[in-house]
């Protein structure tokens, strides 16, 4: 039998320190979605609903460069700011500027009108900060980390056909194409995906689709040992359907396929792409055969804040589901002044999870790539994080915060062999062998690193870097 002990004069029990306080440290409130009125833009003030609806319309009036977006904003913005963008996209920008009108509506959607108002809200949202980057954002003394890259995870070392990169035993990443509906500042992909910028000359795709394709199923049947495929690009949003569902359905030809994860961002950055009656019925026809079949057939999107989660995305979620999809999950990217704060990754969670039936998944540590060391966190913080946001989700809806460490792969926070908090660098270990070191004797018992953003450590750490950054 358990002893139970009475509390004391001098214990703390957590009713008495809830009732104290008179609150938890997070409190749940139902918040219904809200499609912010696009109307309030100057340059979208006679735009429908039916226009707004259509995904075509949406393609055609993506913002893709500072005249663009004044064109839409207009005045609401000051000069200061456009300013501010002009700098950055010529000096610091590894993506190109590429806006849906849906996302971009989701940026101040309760701002004032005034353009001082609107400035002040623009610049603090937790969307603008990572899809319209300016130079104010970026750190101004380690903007870089030496060990950053532009290819951070190494993915296209460990292409075993163009696009088809062979990480991890049992699972690939079919890279269908380079582009997308939507160009995130923060892109992990930033050497291949979109546009060239004064920065960063992409890398390209040189193969024709069709032979890309050919090649990658070729490797899958010889490859018995790949039961797990993730479709993405770029996002396959931007694959045509027809093009899209005959790789779908030619992996499904394949017996030794049991999962297909299909990665798209337009889920909530174009939710009317995959609201069109073509793309509904084609996907209804892959998720019967996928069920007919055995195979688990998910869509995996990139949701990064609740303002991000609307009713049409909530729309485009459940129609996924109501077609036959298993599972509609998000995989969101930890980032400072977006949604590094408990707060913020409940209440996004609880928006995916309560309202859009979207299951939150992973939050990645932003990755080591160029001009991103303003968004990335420390591993101390992440784990602080994941701590902080337990209990209060589903156990099933609880997202892992995970760092993705170059040549090791995902690992949770918590996992880290050994870790130097004045330098900031965290060693893991790994119990798999890419296929880059299938003959390498020491991968499974080499320590690899991973290493903080500098303007987090102490003031020792830092200058260490100083003197050692050459």
């Amino acid at each position: 039998m358990t002893a139970v002990t009475e509390p004391t004069a001098t214990t703390t029990t957590v009713s008495d320190a809830i009732h104290r306080n008179g609150h938890q440290p997070y409190e749940y409130a139902r918040k219904e979605l809200v499609e912010p009125d696009w109307r309030r833009f100057p340059g979208w003030q006679d735009v429908t609903e039916a226009q707004w609806r259509d995904a075509q319309w949406q393609r055609v009036h993506c913002v893709k460069n500072i005249k663009q977006l004044h064109a839409v904003v207009g005045d609401l913005l000051t000069e200061e700011f456009y300013d501010e963008l002009a700098v950055d996209q010529e000096k610091l920008a590894t993506m190109s500027m590429l806006l849906p009108p849906q996302m971009l509506n989701t940026m101040a959607p309760a701002a004032e009108a005034s353009p001082e108002a609107f400035t002040k809200a623009f610049y603090a949202d937790p969307i603008r900060r990572y899809m319209v980057p300016v130079r104010s954002d970026r750190d101004p003394v380690w903007p870089n980390h030496p060990h950053s890259s532009r290819d951070s995870l190494h993915e296209a070392e460990m292409w075993v056909v163009e696009g088809l990169t062979h990480r991890y035993p049992t699972k690939v990443l079919a890279e269908l194409l380079s582009t997308c509906p939507q160009y995130c500042g923060h892109c992990t992909r930033m050497d291949l995906v979109g546009n060239s910028t004064p920065q960063v000359d992409k890398h390209k795709l040189t193969l024709k689709p069709v032979d890309r394709q050919d090649q990658m199923i070729e490797y899958l049947k010889k490859t018995p040992g790949v039961r797990d495929v993730v479709v993405s690009g770029g996002d396959v949003a931007n694959v045509p359907w027809k093009q899209l569902e005959s790789f779908l359905m030619r992996l499904l030809d394949i017996p030794t396929v049991r999962d297909i994860r299909l990665a798209t961002k337009a889920l909530a950055g174009l939710p009317q792409h995959w609201l069109q009656p073509a793309v509904v019925e084609g996907l209804e026809r892959v998720a019967r055969t996928a069920a007919r079949r055995g195979v688990n057939l998910a869509i995996h999107t990139h949701v990064n804040h609740a303002q991000s989660v609307t009713p049409l995305v909530a729309e485009a979620a459940r129609t996924a589901l109501e077609v036959g999809v298993r599972d509609v999950r998000n995989q969101g990217v930890l980032m400072r002044g977006v949604n590094a704060t408990p707060d913020d990754l409940l209440d996004l969670c609880f928006a995916l999870q309560g309202e859009a039936s979207i299951l939150p998944y992973y939050f990645y540590m932003c990755d080591m790539i160029p001009n991103a060391e303003h968004w990335r966190v420390a591993v101390w913080e992440a784990q602080e994080l994941q701590h902080a946001i337990m209990g209060y989700l589903p156990g099933y809806a609880t997202p892992r915060i995970i760092c993705d460490v170059p040549y090791v792969g995902k690992r949770w926070v918590h996992q880290l062999a050994e870790y130097d908090r004045e330098r900031g660098i965290s060693y893991w270990t790994k119990n798999y062998r890419t296929g880059i070191e299938l003959d390498d004797s020491d991968a499974l018992d080499r320590r690899y690193p991973y290493y903080d953003p500098i303007a987090t450590l102490p003031e020792s750490g830092q200058q260490w870097w100083r003197d050692h950054q050459d």
